[in-house]
């Protein structure tokens, strides 16, 4: 009797204790609660529901770039409004939106699920979660992936914009730009795209998780309210969007100098070099051609951010009490 109560009271020591069993399998959720497939959800429908929306304002904006006379003189917003309307109806502000659609979807799950991942693993303690540096460099990581992905359509979608009838859709662009131009034309400018998108996106992510920081710290009473909620994403998103773009001014003049050349009589470029584009727009224009177009590139960039993030907290939200997030309340 000695021994088995000697043996029982070995069990009853936490530290002898039988291993429990191994627990029930369940997906790994990346953080907030979510899977990384609801991730991808959540970016795919904000994407779309942000291009979507914006996409007159889009077309309005290549226009503004593509017509430009030189010198370097820009078009103004109306003029380019009223140039697509009077030559060719309301319905041209539309067009190439199912090209849009096509890619921005895929291309936006891509983006915001690898920003969540890498985020969490770049961020790793808790004390470290709103590290600057870390939202920087996981959006970095999400646009370089994510271009990847958007660019073909990205390129199918102005080319439709600008095309005044030259294509018939989407489908007929793809197979007459693989049959004359070949694969290589759908990436043409894939690394001038991932070099003006990598630091805008690094400025947008780390602003917004900034700005959706202070302005929680300012209310923190009040971010339970939905409508509230919706208030702090949309606002934080409109400023990091207008900053990111403001910001990247010069790098997309350099993009859009590029990509025109040769265009109304352009002077062609020696060199494709970044530094080459910007001595030679300074040279031409002064430091001020360097900031050519940057209040439409924030009046599109601001409302397009705010959309997206708002969309996309929101879906985040819904999938958080679908899961049963205890964190959500």
């Amino acid at each position: 009797m000695a021994t088995e109560a000697t043996a029982a009271s070995k069990f009853q020591d936490p530290d002898l204790r039988p291993v429990s069993q191994t627990p029930e399998f369940k997906p790994e959720t990346a953080h907030d609660g979510l899977r990384f497939w609801q991730f991808m959800i959540a970016g795919s429908i904000a994407g779309s529901v942000e291009h979507m929306a914006m996409f007159p304002v889009d077309t309005i904006k290549t226009h503004m770039q593509a017509l430009r006379p030189c010198p370097l003189k820009p078009v103004g917003i109306r003029q380019a409004f009223r140039s697509i309307i009077q030559k060719e109806g309301p319905s041209a502000l539309y067009r190439g939106i199912w090209a849009m659609g096509l890619g921005a979807g895929p291309a936006h799950a891509v983006y915001f699920s690898f920003y969540e991942v890498s985020k969490k693993f770049l961020s790793g303690d808790s004390s470290s979660s709103n590290s600057a540096a870390a939202h920087a460099v996981s959006g970095v990581f999400a646009t370089v992936s994510s271009d990847a992905v958007f660019t073909p359509m990205d390129m199918v979608k102005q080319r439709l914009q600008m095309g005044e009838g030259t294509y018939r859709g989407v489908w007929d662009c793809v197979k007459r730009v693989m049959r004359e131009e070949g694969f290589g034309a759908f990436y043409a400018s894939y690394r001038t795209t991932v070099l003006m998108n990598a630091p805008f996106t690094a400025v947008h992510f780390a602003t917004y998780e900034a700005a959706k920081k202070a302005l929680v710290e300012i209310s923190p009473e009040r971010v339970g309210d939905d409508e509230e909620g919706w208030l702090v994403h949309a606002t934080a998103g409109a400023a990091a969007g207008g900053l990111a773009a403001a910001v990247t001014t010069p790098l997309d003049v350099v993009k859009t100098q590029l990509q025109c050349q040769g265009v109304c009589g352009c002077d062609r470029f020696t060199s494709s070099s970044i530094s080459d584009v910007l001595k030679t727009i300074v040279k031409k224009d002064g430091y001020r051609g360097l900031l050519r177009g940057w209040l439409p590139r924030m009046l599109f960039h601001a409302p397009a951010a705010a959309i997206c993030w708002s969309t996309y907290e929101g879906v985040k939200s819904f999938f958080q009490d679908f899961n049963g997030d205890p964190n959500t309340a």
